[in-house]
């Protein structure tokens, strides 16, 4: 009977537990609240087709239009100079950059040139009684000469025999030695050809200065050239003489240049094309780094949009009666940053901001900002 009754307990026990732990997890439950539709708000953009300038981006470093590298053509020592020869040194046009100790060639120079003048003087006799045609013009070119300056030209020979006779004396082989002794004697001093200054020098006064070895370099300070490349594909839209907008580094000084040189070559690693930009300033130096926009083309009934927007590189979202659709353009040239297309009707609500899960038919709001302004009041 006791574990009759015990049974009886235990199960009983067990069904209120049950009912219980029945009733606790059916309380728990939480009604699920009803999902909102939430409508994204997006920004955009009122076409307006106008004329788009296509512009290349471009950079590069300066490089003086003007410069010359200096190297002798002769051996000597290091003489003269009209200024300190360092670098930084300005010299205007004419002055004596470089001059080389030359006097044991003047000497032999003067030999040759005096060898010239007996040679010519042993001939006055028989050009007298022989040619006395020619004999006043050579006289008057023996008068005239003279061992301190350059040799002046031969007198000019009237006929055949005359010149038979001249060159059988050997004058005109000594005259044409002498003229290129003479050539050589000019080599030993270098003369600025133009304004400019030093920028390099690699020999001091006293030094000895061998044949073919290099001096410095001296550069035209007042302009310079630009050099950039270019994709092939756009140089069919540059034209020489366009003008262009450059900027340092810093955003902090614009130069404007132009195209003064458009290399045909194209770069086979690169499919490029070089291109030089003249441009002329006080605060410009050889080797600073400028930036440009190239002005390549005008695009007529066009407008620049942010690239990241197009959707297959040929179609763009608009924003029609609070839907968005995805509507086809013509993109006519693109960049990093920016696309210039065609294909828009003006006064089309185009999104200007790309958003995040967009699709053709989805529900929107167009951002105003007048309401913006008063919830911020």
């Amino acid at each position: 009977m006791r574990k009759l009754v015990s049974a009886i307990l235990g199960l009983l026990i067990l069904i209120g537990a049950g009912a219980l732990a029945y009733y606790l997890i059916d309380s728990n439950k939480k009604e699920k609240a009803p999902v909102k539709k939430v409508v994204k708000t997006v920004f955009v953009d009122t076409v307006k087709n106008s004329t788009v300038p296509i512009e290349l981006p471009a950079n590069g470093t300066l490089i003086a239009k003007n410069r010359i590298e200096l190297f002798s053509e002769v051996q000597g020592v290091f003489q003269y100079s009209a200024k300190d020869f360092r670098p930084g040194e300005n010299y205007s046009r004419g002055q004596v950059l470089l001059k080389l100790n030359s006097q044991e060639y003047f000497a032999s120079v003067q030999s040759a040139k005096s060898e010239l003048y007996n040679q010519i003087a042993a001939i006055m006799p028989d050009l007298r009684l022989d040619y006395p045609d020619a004999f006043s013009k050579w006289e008057n070119y023996l008068n005239n000469y003279n061992l301190d300056k350059t040799t002046p030209k031969l007198p000019e020979i009237s006929n055949n025999k005359e010149r038979y006779f001249i060159t059988g004396r050997g004058i005109l082989s000594t005259y044409y030695n002498v003229k290129n002794l003479e050539e050589r004697l000019v080599k030993y001093s270098i003369i600025a050809p133009f304004d400019g200054i030093l920028t390099e020098a690699l020999v001091t006064k006293g030094a000895l200065v061998r044949q073919g070895q290099k001096l410095g370099e001296f550069i035209d300070p007042s302009v310079y050239e630009l050099e950039v490349s270019i994709s092939k594909e756009y140089s069919d839209l540059l034209q020489k003489g366009e003008k262009v907008i450059l900027q340092d580094l810093e955003g902090s000084e614009t130069y404007t240049g132009k195209v003064s040189r458009i290399n045909a070559n194209i770069d086979q690693a690169t499919q490029s094309i070089r291109v030089y930009i003249q441009v002329e300033g006080d605060s410009l130096k050889e080797g600073m780094y400028l930036e440009a926009q190239l002005e390549a083309k005008k695009i007529e009934n066009a407008i620049s949009v942010d690239r990241k927007l197009l959707v297959n590189q040929n179609q763009l979202y608009i924003v029609r009666d609070s839907i968005l659709d995805l509507v086809k353009i013509e993109p006519v040239y693109t960049s990093e940053e920016k696309a210039v297309v065609k294909g828009l009707d003006d006064g089309i609500k185009m999104i200007n901001k790309p958003v995040s899960g967009a699709y053709a038919g989805m529900p929107v709001k167009i951002f105003q900002e007048k309401e913006s302004a008063k919830s911020q009041n």
